[in-house]
């Protein structure tokens, strides 16, 4: 009876001890478990709380400065131009509408994997071109099957064709089909100036994995928090970006590593402030096709931070050999398969 005492006495003192180290805004963790009282826990669940603290074992506590207040996510779609600027097929060599819808899907199911993004308020938009009423009576379909609205624009070029200069950098002549691009990116960035906080910018052609949106979320709450800086993050790690070495910065995410680059494509996340600030050098893209076409986003990233995920979190379908498309050590047929639209 007195060793019950003992224990129960003992029991009763960790109790305490946990809920003042609740109360105080500390972590416990009892190694011999693998578990954090204070948190109700085991340390391979979710650590990180959003808006409010950011933790990696053993590296601790990261308290977040800089809370999310919002996501809007706008998706630029064209499912009937097979490939933008050259002819060679896609992977998996389908229409190119197939890689729209499961874009969508892929998107849609990330966000809804996330519980932890639930209290955040999240907006879907499509900027659409030409793109065939059954394919977007698809559209509707898979908004509508999974319980989220969504904003549908029609894309008038007309609003920006006087707009783009008609002979590029390299002397030649845009075609319509880049026309179009640059008019569909402009009626993105004008969307961004409505919003309240931070924006996901996609192009049809992007593949998410599950833990996407809740990474890239988690990680600007706390990369943001510890350089004190908006930045910008790329959903993925292209491959284009190992063919030269640079000196850069690594440091961690959610789950993933995230890497400094100097370089991107245009699916991108940053916030509404930095669309604000480099508003004339975002906007100078859709009037000017620069050489690369990405040079503009290049000349920010001299002066701001953007961050690749260590491995992707999502693969861009273009031509397999394409150096901007199929990032390294993923399973891009898994992916494509389980957003495969029934």
């Amino acid at each position: 009876m007195k060793e019950i005492k003992n224990k129960d006495k003992k029991s009763f003192l960790k109790n305490i001890f946990i809920k003042i180290c609740r109360f105080l805004g500390f972590e416990i963790i009892d190694q011999s478990k693998a578990y954090i009282p204070t948190m109700g826990i085991s340390i391979n669940e979710n650590t990180n709380i959003l808006g409010k603290k950011s933790i990696n074992l053993p590296l601790g506590e990261v308290k977040i400065s800089r809370k999310v207040k919002s996501l809007d996510i706008i998706i630029r779609t064209c499912m009937e131009v097979q490939m933008l600027t050259q002819n060679k097929k896609r992977v998996f060599e389908k229409h190119k509408s197939e890689y729209s819808l499961r874009t969508v899907n892929s998107i849609i199911q990330s966000y809804k994997h996330s519980k932890n993004l639930k209290n955040l308020e999240v907006k879907f938009t499509v900027i659409d071109h030409n793109s065939e009423k059954e394919n977007l009576s698809r559209l509707h379909d898979l908004f509508r099957k999974n319980n989220l609205k969504f904003k549908l624009i029609n894309l008038e070029i007309s609003n920006f064709k006087n707009a783009i200069n008609k002979i590029n950098e390299k002397k030649l002549t845009v075609t319509d089909n880049q026309i179009s691009n640059m008019s569909n990116i402009h009626q993105s960035l004008i969307e961004a100036k409505n919003c309240n906080d931070l924006v996901y910018f996609i192009e049809d052609d992007y593949l998410h994995s599950l833990d996407c949106l809740e990474e890239m979320i988690f990680a600007y709450e706390r990369i943001s928090s510890q350089l004190d800086k908006e930045i910008f993050m790329l959903p993925a790690d292209y491959p284009y970006l190992y063919s030269k070495f640079e000196n850069t910065v690594i440091l961690l995410g959610k789950k993933y590593h995230w890497r400094k680059v100097n370089e991107s494509l245009c699916s991108m996340l940053t916030s509404k402030k930095m669309i604000e600030k480099h508003w004339l050098q975002l906007k100078g893209m859709c009037e000017f096709e620069h050489y690369p076409f990405e040079k503009p986003l290049h000349k920010i990233f001299e002066k701001e931070f953007c961050f690749s995920p260590i491995p992707s979190l999502s693969f861009h379908c273009t031509n397999i050999n394409s150096i901007f498309g199929l990032s390294p050590n993923i399973d891009w047929k898994k992916i494509w398969d389980e957003n495969k639209i029934n």
